[in-house]
């Protein structure tokens, strides 16, 4: 029998445990409350103005069915807003409030240093080689994800 040290996904889930306690440290020694998954669909929100909850899943590799809390709970902190759309009052549209912006602003550089705090084991190039086997590994993949990411997606951003 192997030692669980053998097993990709064993450290994938380690790994993924220590970011997330890494960002909240950072995060909430900077005076946020943000979750990192708050933090990626804001930033998407941001540079999507008018993206709908499941475009915004597909962009963040996030269940279609759970974003929907993701996004109450930017929307009841009043860090974005849902607008119906004009041409199907079925969709809801997210826009960024100005305390959204404020609040992406202020939290960068602990995020920042968040990220430096993940790889400090690592040499810059050992850095380098770490990140592109993880996006060689996750696009190999992606599709066997239950929230795959869906960069196409953006087809749906691109026709407003």
């Amino acid at each position: 029998m192997t030692d669980n040290n053998d097993k990709p996904g064993h450290l994938a889930r380690r790994f993924q445990q220590i970011a997330v306690a890494i960002f909240h440290a950072e995060v909430e020694e900077a005076g946020y409350n943000v979750t990192p998954v708050q933090y990626a669909a804001l930033t998407s929100i941001r540079t999507h103005p008018g993206i709908d909850q499941a475009t915004l899943a597909g962009l963040i590799a996030y269940d279609r069915t759970t974003i929907t809390g993701v996004v109450d709970r930017l929307v009841q902190k009043g860090l974005a807003v849902r607008q119906a759309n004009s041409r199907d009052r079925r969709v809801r549209e997210l826009q960024i409030t100005d305390e959204g912006c404020r609040i992406l602003c202020g939290i960068e550089p602990a995020v920042e240093a968040a990220q430096r705090i993940m790889l400090r084991g690592l040499s810059a190039d050992e850095a380098d080689a770490f990140l592109r086997l993880l996006r060689k590994a996750i696009a190999a993949g992606n599709e066997l994800s239950r929230a795959p990411l869906r960069e196409a997606s953006m087809e749906a951003v691109k026709k407003e």
